[in-house]
C-alpha cells in the first residue's frame, strides 16, 4: 500500500506543480476559444491542461517501475506500456482538438485507433464470466471489438460530463478511489498477481485528478479540455479491462463451490460493460441521454448542447459549486455502493443504506424548488434567498446598489439566462483574465 500511495503523491505533484507553466503556455500559444452558447463560464479560459495530466502519468509509471513490488507488474505484464501507448496517442488527439478544434468523427476515430493500439500490446478482453454459465472465452475479434467498444462508452462519458468547473476531475477521482480499493482488495486480499496493473492504473488515476483539481475548482483558471478528458477516461477503461477482462473470476477462491457460484457472487462488479458503468454511472447516463435527445431532434450525436445534467442543474436553481457536490454525491454513492455490495451483497443493511442515501440526493436535487417560510428569530442562520422580503442584507444591498447615483453605468440588467454581465474595467469573474495576472493594487477610489 506504501508503494501505491508514494506513486499517487508523486503523480499528483507532478501533474499539479506542471499545470501553472501549461497555463501560461496555453496563453501563449492562443488555446483559449471563445465562449460558446453552451459553456457555463463567462470569460475566456485556457485548456490544454491535459497536458500536465498526461506528464504526470508518465512520471507515476517512471517511479512505480523503480520500486521494488510495483516492477513486478512491468516485469511480468505488457499492460503499462500498452497504457502509455494509447495514451500518448489519445493525449496528442486532444492537444489538437483544444488549439484547432477538429471534427468529432475524426476524434471518434482516433479513439478507436488508441484502443486498438492497447489491444495489440495485450490489453484485451480474454473472456467474460456470466452468471449461471461461468466464463465464456472469446475469440481474437470479439475481445477486440468488446474492449474498443469499452474504451470508447468510457471516453466519450468523461468528455460528455466535462462541463463544469472541477467536476469530470473530481468524478473520475472518486470513481477511481472507489476501483482501487476494489482492485487492491483482489490483489492483495487473495493473491491475484493479474488484478496489480489495475490497481496501479487507479492510483495513477488519482493522483492525475487530485494533481489538476487545485487549478480547475470554481472558479478554473484552467480547463484539461479535451487532451484531459479523453486521457483520464482512457485510464479509467483500461483499468477497467485489466481487472474484469483478464482476473479468473474461479481464481478468486470465494467459494468451495461450482465457478458458476464465484461468477454470480461477483456479478455486481465484474460484467465488463456494468464495470465501467458502475464507477461513473452518472457520465454514463449523461452519455445515454445526450445520443437519445440529439437524435430526437434530429440532430448528430456528436452536436454540442446545454441539455447536459449540470445543465439542468444550473437551471432549476443551483449554483455552479452545488450542483458540482451534488453529481460529486452521486458519483460517490453509485460508485462506493457497488463496491460494499461486492464485499457482501447478502447484507441488508447496505442496500437500505443506499436507498436512504439515495433519498437524500433526491431531497438535494429538488431544493432549489422549494422556498421554506422561515421564522423571524432564525432569518439571520439561513441564506439570504430563504429570508422573508426585506429581511437580511441581500435586498439592502440590491436597492442601494440600484438607487447610486454615482453609478456611470447604472444598474445592470441581467441576461436571458439570469446572469448579470461583468462591466468593462471591472475586476473578471476568476480574479485574473485569461492574458493578464490578478491586480496587486487596491483600488481606493
Amino acid at each position: 500500500m506504501r508503494e501505491y500511495l508514494l506513486t499517487l503523491c508523486i503523480t499528483a505533484a507532478v501533474t499539479y506543480l506542471l499545470t501553472g507553466p501549461v497555463r501560461k503556455f496555453a496563453i501563449v500559444a492562443g488555446a483559449m476559444p471563445e465562449i460558446r452558447a453552451r459553456d457555463v463560464h463567462r470569460e475566456p479560459t485556457p485548456r490544454l491542461g491535459g497536458i500536465a495530466m498526461f506528464f504526470g502519468l508518465c512520471a507515476g509509471l517512471l517511479v512505480a517501475d523503480h520500486l521494488t513490488n510495483l516492477n513486478e507488474v512491468f516485469a511480468k505484464s505488457n499492460e503499462p506500456r500498452a497504457l502509455l501507448s494509447g495514451a500518448a496517442l489519445i493525449w496528442l488527439i486532444g492537444v489538437l482538438d483544444d488549439k484547432f478544434e477538429i471534427d468529432a468523427l475524426i476524434k471518434l476515430g482516433g479513439q478507436m485507433i488508441a484502443a486498438g493500439v492497447m489491444v495489440m500490446q495485450g490489453l484485451t478482453i480474454l473472456w467474460l464470466p456470466i452468471p449461471g454459465v461461468g466464463n465464456v472465452a472469446l475469440t481474437q475479434w470479439q475481445g477486440t471489438l468488446l474492449t474498443v467498444a469499452l474504451v470508447v462508452i468510457t471516453i466519450n462519458a468523461v468528455n460528455f460530463v466535462d462541463g463544469l468547473d472541477g467536476l469530470a476531475a473530481g468524478m473520475v477521482c472518486i470513481a477511481a478511489g472507489s476501483f482501487f480499493l476494489y482492485a487492491y482488495r483482489i490483489w492483495y486480499s487473495y493473491g491475484i498477481e493479474a488484478a496489480a496493473p489495475g490497481t496501479l492504473f487507479a492510483a495513477i488515476l488519482m493522483g492525475m485528478c487530485l494533481g489538476f483539481l487545485p487549478h480547475n475548482m470554481h472558479p478554473a483558471r484552467i480547463f484539461m479540455g479535451d487532451s484531459g478528458s479523453m486521457l483520464i477516461g482512457l485510464v479509467l477503461s483500461a483499468g477497467a479491462i485489466s481487472i474484469t477482462g483478464q482476473v479468473d473470476p474461479d481464481a478468486l477462491a470465494l467459494f468451495t463451490g461450482s465457478e458458476k457460484a464465484a461468477v454470480h457472487q461477483t456479478v455486481p462488479v465484474y460484467i465488463p460493460l456494468l464495470l465501467p458503468l458502475t464507477i461513473i454511472a452518472v457520465p454514463a447516463a449523461d452519455l445515454v441521454l445526450a445520443i437519445v435527445r440529439r437524435t430526437w431532434r434530429g440532430q448528430s450525436p456528436f452536436a454540442a448542447d446545454r441539455g447536459h445534467l449540470h445543465h439542468r442543474l444550473l437551471e432549476i436553481g443551483h449554483s455552479h459549486s452545488r450542483a458540482v457536490l451534488i453529481m460529486y454525491f452521486w458519483s460517490a454513492l453509485i460508485g462506493f455502493g457497488a463496491l460494499a455490495y461486492s464485499v457482501n451483497s447478502a447484507s441488508m443493511w447496505i442496500v437500505l443504506g443506499v436507498v436512504f442515501l439515495s433519498a437524500v440526493g433526491l431531497v438535494l436535487l429538488l431544493l432549489p424548488r422549494f422556498t421554506p417560510r422561515v421564522p423571524l428569530w432564525a432569518q439571520r442562520f439561513v441564506p439570504p434567498r430563504y429570508r422573508r422580503r426585506g429581511q437580511g442584507t441581500g435586498t439592502a444591498v440590491a436597492e442601494e446598489a440600484a438607487q447610486d447615483p454615482q453609478d456611470p453605468q447604472g444598474p445592470q440588467a441581467p441576461e436571458a439566462d439570469g446572469r448579470t454581465p461583468v462591466p468593462a474595467g471591472a475586476p473578471t469573474v476568476n480574479g485574473a483574465t485569461a492574458i493578464s495576472a490578478r491586480s496587486r493594487l487596491i483600488d481606493r477610489r
